[in-house]
């Protein structure tokens, strides 16, 4: 069932709606609940915009937030914003015509969260610092009466090209392009950098060291197994972190994806998470009944998917994939 939210973004409300995206910062200021929606935030929600002082497009979520720098189009706006946030892809469609909170507070007013409302529920204005606020179906259905948005555009999703993979291939070729520029690299260390973004080179003789087999199957065939970073590549802070065998897991295509977007992690004792935010079915399809079950607690798991205690190493990135990566 869609939950439905109601953004704040006057800053930043052009940038977002031509991108097809919002995006919050990460700071210690910004973790409130507004931005902790952001996490929240489920592909196939509503989302309301709301700028100048009128809701004028209804957005619908592509995909689960994931972690992004702040996007070059936002200029000198947030200033003193963390570089590094969430992004929140969403397909936009106007609404028509827009709608005015303050000549409906009336009506609206009463219906608004009695916490963490977006909007004065007296004069309609919107609110200081309130960002993505999740609110009922009756205060989506309130300001969309009487009005016109592309509901068949909305359902398909749109033309949306903004997927995790296609961020993070983008993303990704900034930081390449960065580390070929950088002066203080040797080129065989830039080769070997650039070699591990595919997960090849030195950086997977590093994981095959440690790493002997899929934690998620078992599968020991080198070549069904891809040597994935566990603190992705274009967030880790040096060459080092880039290289190192602590910082990888030798997965089965299907594994590796699932880790990638945070649909699943482990813990430090080798135990497997698994995102409740992902269907049960998809994954039975995927071949990994077995996880189902050890992870929604219908039956005792074989062994294979019990995985060995990792090192305090990879501990520490396993850190970094929990908060930053699982989708929890």
């Amino acid at each position: 069932m869609s939950q439905f939210w109601w953004v704040n973004h006057s800053q930043t409300a052009c940038q977002e709606i031509d991108g097809q995206y919002l995006w919050s910062p990460k700071t210690q200021k910004a973790r409130s609940e507004f931005h902790k929606n952001m996490r929240r935030a489920t592909p196939g929600d509503l989302v309301l915009s709301f700028f100048g002082q009128a809701v004028r497009y209804i957005g619908r979520v592509a995909e689960f937030a994931f972690t992004a720098p702040k996007p070059p189009e936002f200029k000198n706006t947030g200033a003193n914003w963390n570089e590094e946030g969430w992004l929140l892809p969403v397909y936009w469609a106007p609404l028509l015509p827009t709608v005015r909170p303050s000549d409906i507070i009336g009506e609206l007013g009463p219906l608004l969260p009695a916490r963490y409302s977006p909007i004065d529920p007296n004069s309609g204005s919107g609110r200081q610092n309130a960002y993505l606020a999740s609110v009922s179906q009756e205060v989506f259905h309130t300001i969309v009466a009487g009005t016109a948005f592309d509901r068949e555009a909305l359902r398909r999703g749109g033309a949306n090209s903004l997927t995790f993979e296609v961020v993070n291939e983008i993303l990704e070729d900034v930081v390449e392009r960065r580390i070929r520029d950088d002066l203080q690299l040797e080129d065989t260390v830039k080769t070997s950098v650039i070699q591990a973004r595919r997960g090849q080179g030195k950086f997977r003789s590093n994981v095959e060291a440690m790493e002997r087999s899929c934690r998620l199957t078992g599968v020991t065939n080198p070549s069904l197994l891809i040597a994935s970073h566990i603190k992705p590549w274009r967030l880790c802070a040096s060459a080092q972190e880039r290289l190192d065998g602590m910082n990888g897991l030798l997965l089965t295509p299907d594994a590796d994806h699932l880790f990638d977007r945070g649909f699943i992690s482990f813990e430090d004792s080798g135990q497997v998470l698994i995102s409740q935010r992902v269907d049960k079915t998809d994954l039975r399809r995927l071949g990994f009944e077995q996880l189902v079950m050890q992870s929604f607690g219908f039956a005792e798991a074989p062994a294979v998917w019990r995985t060995s205690t990792f090192t305090p190493p990879q501990q520490a990135y396993l850190a970094h994939h929990r908060e930053d990566v699982f989708v929890a």
